[in-house]
């Protein structure tokens, strides 16, 4: 026989109220409803398991207990976007459309954590555009160019571009790039994503005047002072909210560690490609005989050529991980 449900979970469940995270720290989150309005609240429970874009249900309190919400639960994810490492998990937002992986011609950028971000995007299902920053460094900005070479390589099946490269130069009011760059992010939540210095923050404040006035505040109401670099914030770009670009800080390592050495493949598609195509189906392509991926490694004209610069960066990986599995 059914249990009747109390009066109280009836009056808990018709109480929560739908919102979505813009903003967290610590135990503490900033709930926007669907009318706008924005709530500091936090969670039921010991342990906080939002993050921003999350879309959860919310309690306000009761009458005379202050002005902070419940949040009650998270609701069902699309994705996930995060990194692990030996120490701690860092979650960067959930429900994403895109992640924007912004580098710099200057300082020179590291070739493997660009393969790292576009890795926990392939796992996450979320797609990946690149962003070469300091067009206006022109020599530096050639050389940077040509070493994104290997990834211009990689197709989709419809012959696109499976990691679009675009150039910037955000020290420019070029109102065409600011035009383009809108035209990107239309009706799609981006991630930005990005290591420290490479112009994160100048793309922010180029896309949402008043950006910084926001993050202030957002810092100002959960107490993180104005150092908001170690906090991720979401910016509506336009008034209707259906587009939203969400800025995040910066990173010098990137660890990989939720992700499985034999799953490298499906998250490197230059890789996965000829992956089912070697004579052992257990084929780690790093030594194995008959192997479809190492036969392309370099084969330069032939339509699956692996650029050996992508397959170090695959066997670096496969070993860090595989050793990390088997610790």
């Amino acid at each position: 026989m059914s249990r009747r449900p109390s009066k109280s979970s009836v009056a808990s469940a018709a109480a929560s109220t739908e919102g979505l995270i813009v903003g967290s720290h610590g135990r503490h989150c900033i709930v926007e409803t669907d009318d706008g309005e924005r709530r500091i609240c936090h969670p039921r429970g010991k342990k906080s398991q939002a993050v921003v874009g999350d879309r959860v249900l919310w309690e306000a309190p009761p009458p005379g207990q202050g002005e902070e919400g419940t949040i009650e639960k998270v609701l069902e994810r699309r994705n996930l976007l995060y990194r692990q490492d030996e120490i701690r998990t860092k979650t960067f937002a959930a429900n994403l459309d895109q992640v924007l992986i912004i580098i710099a011609a200057e300082p020179v950028f590291s070739e493997s954590q660009l393969a790292r971000a576009l890795i926990a995007a392939e796992d996450a299902r979320i797609t990946p555009i690149i962003a070469l920053n300091k067009f206006d460094l022109e020599e530096n900005f050639m050389l940077a160019w040509q070493r994104l070479e290997a990834y211009r390589g990689i197709l989709k099946a419809d012959g696109s571009e499976r990691y679009p490269i675009i150039p910037l130069n955000l020290t420019s009011e070029d109102p065409e790039q600011k035009e383009a760059l809108m035209a990107l992010f239309a009706g799609k939540r981006t991630f930005v994503l990005g290591p420290s210095g490479v112009g994160k923050s100048t793309l922010i404040n180029l896309l949402v005047p008043g950006a910084q006035a926001a993050t202030n505040e957002i810092s100002r109401v959960l107490n993180t002072g104005k150092h908001t670099t170690t906090t991720t914030s979401w910016y509506w770009i336009d008034e209707a909210r259906t587009t939203a670009i969400i800025d995040s800080p910066g990173f010098q390592e990137f660890g990989l560690y939720h992700i499985k050495a034999t799953d490298l493949p499906k998250c490197m598609p230059d890789i996965g490609a000829l992956a089912d195509q070697c004579k052992f189906y257990n084929c780690t392509h790093l030594h194995e005989p008959s192997c479809a991926v190492m036969a392309e490694v370099g084969n330069e004209g032939s339509p699956h050529y692996i650029h050996p610069n992508r397959y170090r960066i695959y066997t670096e990986l496969f070993e860090e991980l595989n050793q990390r599995f088997h610790y």
